[in-house]
């Protein structure tokens, strides 16, 4: 069976839905209690096994690719000082096993796109696809990283390509791409072939309450799909086109993710994220869960 080492993550977007904010700063870049959200996904993806990282980005991104450099005069006068705990967490940001590669997408034409933009590094090996402002939260492991993981191992067994999915309650299923898993109900850690894809269905016809929370696994014919795929909604090429008609040629799965999303690239869904990973941090829980307290008692 072939193993899956490489990863793309499209951060090429405009960060629109949580303007001002991103007006100057990359919404990767935003940061979630210590540590900027780009970087916990990145951190996921070499939990899971990844050792290359291909980030399709764009003129005004350079910070994403600056982090994750090293800072010579920055770590320097860490070590002078004797921050060492300081001085590890900078060194470390890209683990010396992991390469992470830049390519440009042109222009905004939507995230088959953006995956289409690194065909050439791909070449003919199935790859992960993690949206960089979507966070997975699994506080009941050891690592906080088992999802990706999981979903990796899925696709072993029989190299069908594999979709996460999270259940959402039914009235909110307007506002996702659902998938339709013929009625089946799935547990966390589990995958079921799926029939087909809605995205965004009208109220009350959704096949399911299961929602693709940004995470895929895709062979390398996915790509010459996109090379044909038309634009669709928005005027721009969708991933979620290219994979139906990768349906159509063979099974695909719905893996059920084990843990939580949090869609930072909503002000509201940011927020929520810097609450639960601040509390979870042991530097910074304890005592921010005493201000919560205070705060919902006023």
């Amino acid at each position: 069976m072939r193993t899956v080492t490489k990863a793309i993550i499209p951060v090429a977007g405009l960060g629109t839905r949580v303007l001002p904010a991103s007006k100057a700063i990359p919404k990767e870049m935003l940061p979630v209690g210590d540590k900027p959200v780009i970087q916990r996904v990145v951190e996921e993806a070499v939990a899971a096994g990844i050792t290359q990282i291909i980030l399709v980005t764009r003129s005004g991104k350079e910070a994403i690719e600056n982090h994750f450099d090293a800072h010579y005069e920055l770590e320097a006068q860490l070590q002078i000082k004797g921050k060492i705990a300081e001085l590890a967490s900078v060194r470390n940001i890209q683990p010396p096993e992991v390469e992470i590669i830049s390519v440009r997408q042109p222009s905004a034409q939507g995230l088959g796109h953006a995956v289409l933009c690194a065909a050439g590094i791909i070449g003919d090996e199935p790859f992960a696809v993690m949206l960089p402002d979507v966070l997975i939260n699994n506080p009941d492991t050891a690592s906080g990283h088992v999802d990706m993981a999981g979903m990796m191992a899925a696709f072993s067994r029989a190299e069908h390509p594999q979709i996460m999915v999270e259940p959402v309650p039914p009235e909110h299923a307007e506002r996702y791409g659902i998938v339709d898993c013929a009625g089946a109900s799935l547990s966390g850690g589990e995958a079921h072939p799926i029939q087909g894809m809605v995205e965004k269905p009208a109220r009350g016809t959704a096949p399911s309450n299961l929602a693709i929370v940004g995470r895929y696994i895709l062979p390398a014919r996915i790509m010459t799909l996109l090379k044909t795929t038309p634009t669709g909604a928005g005027g721009e090429i969708q991933l979620t086109d290219a994979m139906a008609a990768l349906l159509k040629e063979t099974p695909m799965e719905a893996y059920h993710m084990q843990g939580k999303s949090y869609d930072c690239g909503n002000k509201l869904g940011y927020l929520q994220a810097n609450m639960v990973y601040g509390l979870q941090n042991p530097h910074t829980g304890a005592d921010l869960r005493e201000f919560l307290k205070q705060q919902l008692a006023e």
